[in-house]
């Protein structure tokens, strides 16, 4: 799942360095007639820029050829920027770390989930009784009955909103959703009838990229990540091809 904002896939940076052994220049370096043995035959010629390959240490390399400046690139790994948030007064902030030291608390439940929900999934998988996919349902309600209910009832109101929201960001599905393919549509109802009493939602979909609070939990998230202090989930259902 693509859902993370703030990620460059892939970062191309032209490194302006001179060639060490081959020169500054490729005019300096070879005659006319022997330039196509340096060019690579993929090379691409428009005007006055030239992209080829070259072979330097044994290893094939890239660059272009601009009027005559030879300007060596490589494709850098996977970069990511994450904003450091900013505060109008010193009650914002307090607000936010409040909304961090939870965020920091909740995530652990979220990943437990998400990582058995894909584990349920790929054994439903290999089942084909709609029988033994039913028991094997419940016991995986009873997993999470007996491993969250004990500590989720400690959670404070605002503390299980963010969880639901923790959870569509590891599933892709709401909880009420989630309720509604494991166990039944009218379940699913009464759970968001009891969640509606104290103040928590069951269908609020987890939206950084529009909801202020979700994006201030995405940036938590990230920053944890990068500094380590939590560990980013990576789901496992579907199964990825290798192409």
């Amino acid at each position: 799942m693509e859902k993370k904002p703030y990620t460059i896939k892939r970062l191309i940076a032209l490194l302006i360095v001179a060639f060490n052994g081959i020169g500054i220049t490729l005019s300096a370096q070879v005659d006319s007639g022997s330039v196509d043995s340096l060019l690579h035959k993929s090379a691409v010629q428009e005007d006055t820029v030239i992209i080829f390959q070259y072979v330097k240490d044994g290893q094939v390399l890239d660059a272009t050829l601009i009027d005559g400046d030879t300007i060596p690139w490589i494709v850098l790994d996977e970069v990511l920027f994450i904003s450091e948030p900013t505060f109008d007064d010193d009650e914002a902030r307090r607000r936010y770390f409040y909304l961090k030291r939870k965020v920091m608390k909740v995530y652990p439940y979220a990943v437990l989930a998400g990582n058995k929900l894909d584990s349920l999934n790929l054994r439903l998988d290999s089942l084909t009784s709609r029988r033994e996919k039913r028991r094997y349902i419940k016991e995986y309600q009873e997993y999470l009955e007996e491993r969250f209910e004990p500590e989720i009832r400690k959670l404070t109101h605002s503390e299980g909103q963010i969880l639901c929201k923790l959870l569509y960001r590891e599933t892709d599905m709401s909880v009420y959703d989630l309720i509604t393919e494991y166990r039944s549509g009218w379940t699913a109802f009464w759970w968001n009838v009891t969640a509606n009493w104290n103040d928590i939602s069951l269908k609020e979909p987890y939206d950084p990229e529009n909801n202020e609070e979700d994006k201030l939990v995405e940036n938590i998230l990230q920053r944890s990540f990068t500094q380590g202090l939590l560990e980013e989930r990576v789901p496992f259902y579907p199964p990825q091809v290798e192409e």
